[in-house]
C-alpha cells in the first residue's frame, strides 16, 4: 500500500513537471514573436517615414508594395491583428501625415481591408433563387458579386504614364467622398478597396462614405471598421448634391476628391490629379473614366482623345477631339486635356475653392445638372477644367437609374438644368429654352444665393465662355434649325440629294445615300430655305413648271429659295409646284404637285435647337 500511494505522487508531480515546462516554452516562443512583430512594425512605420520624405523613391517603392498586394490570393476575411492599434501608434509618432497641417479628426476605422470579412459582407444582399440579377442595381449583380475585392484590373494608362515620377512628399493630402443610395455591396466595397489599395497611403487621409438614407443601415455602417473610412448617414433623402456637400464638410484633408460608388481606381490613379491641383489650386481635374461594362464587368479602356461637352438641350456628351487638337497633342500625349465640362462623378478640387465658389447648388435636387452647373462656375470664375490621361478609373456605366426621383425623373433633371441656365447662361439660356419648350413651365426656385456667389466672385459672362472655352459650340441664330439628309421615298438601294460640290449655280443631283455627311447633308432654318453652306435650293426659273432646281447663294428675300417641306413633300412655297425627280434625267426640277413617287422625299433631320 505505501508503494502504490508513493507510486502516485511520483506520478502526480512528473504531470506537474510537464506542465510546467509546456507553459514555459509557451511563454517564451509568445515574447519572441511579439518582440519580432514589435521590431518588424517599427521598421515598416520607419520605412514609411522616411518614404514621405524620399519622394520619388516612395512611389517606386508603393507601386512594388501594390504589385505585391495584387500578386496575394483573395482573403475571405482574418480576425483583426492585435498590433493595429501600435502601427497608428507609431505612424502618428514618425508624423506619418506631413502633408498635412494639424486640424480636426475624424473618427476612422481601423481594420485593413484585407482583413475585413469581405464575402460575408457581400453575401448578406446576395440574389435569391431565380431572381433578376439587374432588378435592384441596373447592373449585372451576379457578375459583380463573384469578384473579389481587390481584383486585377489592366493598366489602361499611356505607356508614357508608367515612367512618370510624382515627389509624393511634397504633394496635399486627400479626403475621398463617396456617396450612395441602395448601392450593391460588392460594387461599393469594390471602390472603397481599389482606392485604399491603390492610393500611396500618405496621401489618402480618409475616405468619407455617405449613406443617402439607403432602405439598410447596415450597407454603410458595417464598413465603417475598414481603416482610413468614416461613414455617415443622412436621416431621409438628399440627393448626391446636398450628400456630397455634407461629405465635403466633413472632410480635413486640403484637396478632395469625389467618386461615384461603382467604379475602380486603377494603377497610380491619384498622384496626377494631386500634382495638378498642387500646380495651381484652381484646376479641377478629372481622370479618363474607364468603361466597366455593365453586363460582364469586364475593365474596358476608354479613348484619351475625347473631352465633356454638351448640346443646347444642356444634356451632357463625350466630344471627339477634332484634327488640329490631335495634331496639337501628338509630341505630349498625356498632357492634360482642357474640358468645357467634366461628367461630374469623378473629380478632384482645392476645398478653400470648392468652398469659395459656392460648393453645389443644394437647391438641386437627386441627380442631374450638377457637372453642368460646376462646370460652368469653374471656367467662368477663373477656374480650369482638365481631363488628366495619366489617371484611369473604371465606372459602371448603367443605361438607366435603379432609383426614383420624386416628382418623376424628368422634371428633376429639368428643375436643376434650369437653375443653371438661369444662373450661368444670361441670354444665351434662350437656345435652351428652344431646344426644350417645356422647360418654361417647370419651377426651379430661388437663385439669389446663386447669383450672389457669381456676383461675389466676379465671373465672367457665359460670351466668354463660349468664345474662350467651347467654341466648337456653334450659336443658332436663324439658320440652321436642322440638318440631315433628303431621301428619294421607295428607292433600294436609298438613293439622296446630292449637291456633289458644284457651287454656285450647280444642279442638285441624286447619288445613292452614303451616310456620310458632305455633300449630301443640308441644313434647314426658320427662313424656309434649304441650305448647304451658303448656298441655297433655289427654283432658277421661279414659278415655272419644269424649272431646275441649283444651288445659289442664300438671300433672305428670295422667294424663289423658300420651300415647304411638309407632307413627305419639297413644294415651293406659293406655289403648286413641287420638286421631282427627272425621269430622264438625274436631278431636280419643278412639276405640278401630285404625289407621285417621283415627289415623295424622306427628310432624315436633326434638330440643332
Amino acid at each position: 500500500m505505501p508503494y502504490k500511494i508513493l507510486g502516485r505522487h511520483k506520478t502526480k508531480l512528473f504531470i506537474s513537471i510537464i506542465l510546467i515546462w509546456f507553459c514555459g516554452i509557451t511563454y517564451y516562443l509568445t515574447i519572441s514573436l511579439n518582440e519580432d512583430n514589435v521590431q518588424k512594425l517599427k521598421k515598416e512605420a520607419h520605412t514609411l517615414g522616411a518614404s514621405s520624405q524620399g519622394g520619388q523613391n516612395n512611389n517606386q517603392q508603393f507601386a512594388d508594395n501594390n504589385k505585391q498586394l495584387a500578386n496575394k490570393d483573395f482573403d475571405v476575411g482574418q480576425p483583426v491583428a492585435d498590433q493595429q492599434g501600435l502601427v497608428h501608434r507609431l505612424q502618428a509618432a514618425n508624423n506619418f501625415h506631413r502633408s498635412s497641417p494639424p486640424g480636426p479628426t475624424l473618427a476612422l476605422g481601423t481594420v485593413r481591408w484585407q482583413d475585413f470579412k469581405s464575402r460575408e459582407y457581400v453575401s448578406k444582399t446576395a440574389l435569391k433563387m431565380g431572381e433578376d440579377p439587374y432588378r435592384r442595381n441596373k447592373f449585372n449583380q451576379k457578375e459583380s458579386d463573384k469578384l473579389n475585392p481587390d481584383r486585377r484590373i489592366p493598366d489602361t494608362r499611356h505607356f508614357k504614364c508608367v515612367s512618370e515620377r510624382y515627389d509624393i512628399s511634397t504633394l496635399p493630402q486627400t479626403s475621398v467622398i463617396i456617396t450612395y443610395h441602395n448601392e450593391a455591396r460588392s460594387a461599393l466595397l469594390r471602390t472603397v478597396v481599389s482606392v485604399l489599395n491603390r492610393s500611396p497611403p500618405s496621401l489618402l487621409k480618409e475616405i468619407i462614405i455617405v449613406d443617402d438614407f439607403s432602405d439598410s443601415v447596415t450597407i454603410g455602417e458595417e464598413l465603417k471598421k475598414l481603416e482610413k473610412v468614416h461613414v455617415l448617414r443622412n436621416d431621409k433623402r438628399e440627393g448626391l448634391m446636398r450628400s456630397r456637400v455634407r461629405g465635403a464638410d466633413a472632410a480635413t484633408a486640403p484637396v478632395l476628391t469625389f467618386l461615384d460608388s461603382h467604379v475602380e481606381c486603377n494603377q497610380d490613379w491619384l498622384q496626377p490629379l494631386l500634382q495638378r491641383v498642387k500646380d495651381d489650386p484652381k484646376n479641377v481635374v478629372s481622370p479618363i473614366i474607364d468603361v466597366i461594362n455593365m453586363d460582364t464587368f469586364e475593365y474596358v479602356a476608354a479613348s484619351a482623345e475625347l473631352k465633356g461637352g454638351f448640346t443646347w438641350n444642356l444634356v451632357f456628351k463625350w466630344v471627339s477631339m477634332d484634327q488640329q487638337e490631335r495634331l496639337v497633342r501628338y509630341a505630349n500625349p498625356i498632357s492634360p486635356i482642357a474640358t468645357p465640362m467634366i461628367a461630374g462623378g469623378l473629380f478632384s478640387m482645392d476645398k478653400e475653392f470648392f468652398n469659395r465658389l459656392g460648393k453645389y447648388d443644394t437647391a438641386m435636387d437627386v441627380w442631374g445638372g450638377e457637372n453642368l452647373e460646376i462646370s460652368f462656375r469653374v471656367w467662368q470664375c477663373g477656374g480650369r477644367l482638365e481631363i488628366i490621361p495619366c489617371s484611369r478609373v473604371g465606372h459602371v456605366f448603367r443605361k438607366q437609374h435603379p432609383y426614383t426621383f420624386p416628382g418623376g425623373s424628368g422634371n428633376v433633371f429639368t428643375k436643376n438644368t434650369r437653375r443653371a441656365a438661369e444662373v450661368w447662361m444670361d441670354d444665351y439660356k434662350k437656345y435652351y429654352y428652344k431646344m426644350v419648350p417645356s422647360a418654361r413651365v417647370v419651377p426651379f426656385g430661388d437663385i439669389s444665393e446663386r447669383v450672389r456667389i457669381r456676383e461675389e466672385n466676379k465671373c465672367k459672362p457665359f460670351s466668354w465662355y463660349l468664345e474662350n472655352v467651347y467654341p466648337q459650340l456653334k450659336v443658332p441664330d436663324d439658320e440652321p434649325t436642322q440638318f440631315g439628309t433628303i431621301e428619294l421615298l421607295g428607292t433600294n438601294p436609298a438613293m439622296c440629294m446630292d449637291s456633289i460640290g458644284r457651287g454656285n449655280g450647280g444642279e442638285i443631283s441624286l447619288l445613292r445615300c452614303h451616310g456620310s455627311g458632305g455633300n449630301q447633308q443640308f441644313q434647314t432654318n426658320g427662313q424656309n430655305a434649304i441650305a448647304q453652306s451658303k448656298l441655297c435650293f433655289t427654283s432658277l426659273n421661279g414659278f415655272a413648271d419644269q424649272s431646275a432646281i441649283v444651288m445659289k447663294k442664300c438671300e433672305k428675300l428670295n422667294q424663289f429659295q423658300k420651300f415647304d417641306i411638309s407632307n413627305n413633300q419639297l413644294r415651293l412655297m406659293k406655289s403648286n409646284f413641287c420638286v421631282e425627280k427627272k425621269h430622264s434625267l438625274n436631278h431636280l426640277t419643278l412639276a405640278t404637285c401630285a404625289h407621285s413617287d417621283a415627289q415623295h422625299w424622306k427628310f432624315r433631320m436633326t434638330k440643332l435647337f
